[in-house]
């Protein structure tokens, strides 16, 4: 996208937030309209060359168990990563057969757990891949995720603060771990988030979108900044479905459903599939339509 065009999309985006701010309250904001979109990430067809090697390797009789185990987990890792998450997660199944030591497939089907709303097993998945491999960094993050979504937010923090904790200068994981504390008690969570914003590393751009979170920067700050340092029209998707993603959450801590909605929406609309942002955009927006669905309507 040329970075000029872009610029005048973020204004107007601005421009049209601004507005809405000053004009009415945040019960009575209207969901936003002319946003500023990422161009929707293509299919790259040498996934789909590979997806069709593995294919045809796969139905070689030659092939040892643990041969098939890693073939249908990289080819599973495939699906996920154009959106094919039910071939995918059958992949994963298949490896987790043939080799149910493997770490890596029970990570990954922990994952379509969580986005299926089935926590139990997504746990089962998770304690799995710590005991084979106790080591495995992400294994918290997801169970630490499938955690927070599940309702279990004192035991999430445990999970995600360990996982912090292996680099605490990542902006992505301290809003993780925020988002548990957060979940316990507004207050402790900024004051937690407070507390460890001095460890973050300034030069990462999402370290804009923590301090957005403490009230120290504008949102219109951080808009204008997503594309410093973007080099390339898929660098930009990235970024802006990780971005739209922290925004909703941004905005659905501060009660505004209908803007958070919408940037829920944009995250999905990049087609980024296999970033974690894009994979619990869905539910951040099942989790609104339901407290939307609960909440009484005042009858005058």
């Amino acid at each position: 996208m040329c970075r000029n065009v872009s610029l005048i999309f973020f204004s107007l985006f601005v421009a049209i937030l601004s507005g809405c701010a000053q004009t009415t309250s945040v019960s009575e904001r209207p969901q936003m309209g002319n946003l500023l979109l990422a161009e929707p990430a293509p299919i790259n067809p040498r996934s789909e060359m590979a997806i069709a090697r593995y294919n045809q390797v796969l139905t070689s009789p030659a092939l040892s168990d643990e041969d098939k185990a890693e073939l249908h987990f990289q080819r599973g890792m495939l699906y996920d990563s154009v959106g094919l998450g039910g071939l995918a997660q059958f992949d994963y199944s298949q490896a987790i057969n043939l080799k149910p030591d493997l770490a890596e497939a029970h990570n990954s089907m922990g994952i379509h757990y969580i986005q299926q709303n089935d926590f139990i097993q997504a746990y089962d998945a998770f304690d799995s891949t710590l005991e084979i491999n106790p080591d495995y960094d992400f294994a918290f993050l997801n169970r630490g995720i499938a955690l927070y979504y599940g309702g279990r937010a004192e035991l999430a923090i445990t999970d995600l603060n360990r996982f912090f904790e292996k680099d605490d200068s990542d902006p992505f994981r301290a809003l993780w771990a925020y988002f548990a504390h957060h979940d316990l008690s507004q207050a402790d969570g900024q004051t937690y988030l407070a507390s460890i914003r001095p460890n973050l590393n300034n030069d990462h751009w999402a370290t804009t979108l923590v301090d957005l979170f403490l009230g120290t920067v504008s949102e219109n700050a951080v808009l204008n900044s997503l594309l410093d340092g973007v080099k390339s029209q898929k660098e930009l998707t990235d970024r802006l479905c990780e971005a739209y993603f922290y925004l909703g959450k941004f905005h659905s801590h501060r009660g505004n459903s209908g803007v958070a909605s919408n940037y829920f929406k944009l995250a999905l609309s990049t087609n980024v599939f296999d970033y974690v942002e894009h994979r619990y955009a869905r539910m951040e927006l099942n989790r609104l339509r339901e407290q939307a669905a609960s909440t009484p309507v005042n009858e005058e």
